[in-house]
């Protein structure tokens, strides 16, 4: 059995695909690979099968019908053998020595989760550097849980900077766009052991034409996978008090980002989708309540647990001027009031 399996979900990534497994075979490590051909219609059969004649550490897996990337990766997660399972999208690739880092901490280490740094790569040839200790401000010399270590959600829970233990894994993908935030923060939230890595051993690619930057009703999906992670919560209550303050934090956090992209939600339906982030506040809040950011993003929860939607846009309209009047930085900080406005009344 090796101790990392490779899942590579592969669909319509023809010209980053050769790239991306030459990253992983190309590097020594006791490990599989498993890619599965969702029914890509372009040439990355051809190019699978090319591989996994020259190396047989390549397995390939093709499903008859284009089933979406959470389905894709539970079909290679159901193939898989090894001890551990990382989740590598076929347009990014592995930067040189990850695997050698990762299987090091691995063995030294025995965790649940092993979460790693990445690299926000541009297409101008940036690269933004994000590490998990660094990030969270937690420790990385010994393992942690989410509820000692609540700040690693601001770590972001994309599935392919974590490598997991394949047989503690609580859930699978789920349908759905942003499935990563139902599969990872089940993960972490019941992980005994987890352990961080501040070492970039994942280029995550940063695409114009990637489905965060495309107006669809499909975002709303959002609020469907966060109720699914509460749901893994409420399950068990008293095992994950401790860390839902944080999570319920980062949902508020996360689905206002979202908004915050005018590529994602259209103008027509941005109230609808504000009103909906308010409802999250309301169902969610945890009993004792939750600390609230400093800041603007203080005040932007604030106005979301009021369901102040009119207030909100002027705020955000009023900040766009104070950024492009002063060069495209961020508006300093409004002093956060001392208490919400009294909730909007919205018809329809």
């Amino acid at each position: 059995m090796a101790l990392i399996s490779v899942v590579i979900p592969v669909y319509r990534v023809e010209a980053y695909l050769a790239d991306c497994l030459d990253s992983v075979l190309g590097q020594p490590g006791d490990l599989e690979v498993v890619a599965v051909d969702d029914a890509s219609d372009d040439g990355c059969a051809a190019i699978l099968a090319d591989y996994a004649a020259r190396d047989d550490r390549l397995r390939v897996v093709t499903l008859a019908r284009n089933s979406g990337l959470g389905a894709a990766r539970n079909a290679g997660l159901a193939a898989a053998t090894g001890e551990f399972v990382w989740f590598v999208d076929s347009d990014d690739w592995l930067p040189a020595g990850s695997i050698a880092a990762a299987t090091e901490r691995l063995r030294a280490t025995d965790p649940d989760v092993l979460v790693l740094g990445y690299g926000r790569v541009y297409s101008d040839g940036r690269v933004e550097t994000h590490l998990p200790g660094v990030e969270a401000d937690v420790r990385t010399d010994r393992p942690v849980t989410l509820a000692t270590a609540p700040r690693l959600v601001e770590h972001l829970w994309l599935a392919c900077t974590k490598i997991f233990r394949r047989s503690a894994l609580p859930v699978a993908f789920p349908t759905g766009w942003y499935e990563d935030v139902a599969f990872v923060l089940p993960a972490l939230l019941a992980a005994e052991r987890i352990v961080l890595l501040d070492r970039d051993c994942y280029a995550y690619r940063q695409r114009d034409r990637q489905i965060t930057r495309t107006v669809d009703e499909r975002h709303f999906d959002v609020f469907l996978q966060w109720d699914r992670v509460f749901a893994f919560m409420d399950a068990d209550p008293d095992r994950y008090a401790a860390a839902r303050p944080a999570v319920f934090r980062r949902m508020i956090w996360h689905c206002l980002q979202v908004l915050g992209h005018e590529q994602r939600i259209a103008r027509s339906r941005r109230r609808a989708y504000f009103l909906r982030v308010s409802a999250q506040y309301r169902r969610h809040e945890p009993t004792a309540g939750a600390p609230m950011p400093g800041g603007n993003e203080g005040v932007k929860q604030r106005l979301v647990a009021a369901g102040a939607y009119n207030l909100y846009e002027g705020l955000m309209a009023a900040w766009n001027v104070r950024k492009r009047l002063s060069g495209g930085r961020r508006p300093a900080p409004v002093a956060p009031t001392s208490a919400p406005p009294q909730r909007e009344t919205v018809s329809g």
